[in-house]
């Protein structure tokens, strides 16, 4: 088995929460990365990692509201907690279609990274302390529930052309905007999923 086929059979025996927090740290990983490169690297790199960090962004938010969330309000009585994150997404969301029609050399772009950044620090530690404890003390089958979330994710991945080589020319094949490239693509993906 390789390296790439056990971290894949890794992933889809972890659970839910699991799978979230994997995420969360992941993002949490790239914004550091950010905040080393933005003073020394060009504005083509940041633009690279700013692009991966909204589409790593949209597709933690869609599974989140399309399969985590419903789950979590039917397995516990926490209504504000759960309307709260939503309203989070929101705003995230919001800020990621603004930076996708950015350029890395804009003005109030690193701005906007930063604000986004501190705005997921904010939202991870309310659903690491607050939600996850609560829904990991529920009845709710988090294996089965971090498998759809899972298969859920593979799927926007391929969507965005995140998912390999193949999903890559498929994409090239598909994208009819002339300024698109293959390093705006993410972003732009990213920001047409954030719209819904």
């Amino acid at each position: 088995m390789t390296q790439k086929q056990q971290s894949r059979a890794k992933t889809r025996s972890a659970d839910a929460i699991a799978l979230l927090t994997q995420d969360h740290k992941k993002v949490q990983k790239l914004f550091k990365e950010f905040e080393k490169i933005s003073e020394e690297e060009g504005d083509e790199s940041k633009q690279e990692l700013v692009n991966q960090i909204c589409a790593e962004l949209t597709i933690h938010a869609t599974i989140e509201e399309e399969i985590f969330y419903p789950a979590a309000r039917q397995a516990i009585e926490e209504e504000d907690l759960l309307d709260e994150a939503e309203v989070e997404h929101a705003t995230a969301k919001d800020l990621i279609v603004q930076l996708a029609e950015m350029a890395a050399g804009d003005e109030l772009y690193d701005a906007k990274v930063t604000v986004l950044g501190e705005y997921i620090d904010h939202h991870v530690k309310e659903e690491q302390n607050e939600m996850f404890p609560k829904v990991k003390k529920s009845k709710l089958d988090l294996q089965a529930l971090g498998e759809q979330m899972l298969e859920r994710k593979q799927e926007l991945q391929e969507e965005m052309g995140l998912a390999g080589e193949e999903a890559d020319k498929e994409a090239d094949e598909d994208e009819s905007e002339e300024d698109e490239t293959p390093q705006r693509r993410p972003a732009r993906a990213a920001a047409r999923a954030a719209k819904r």
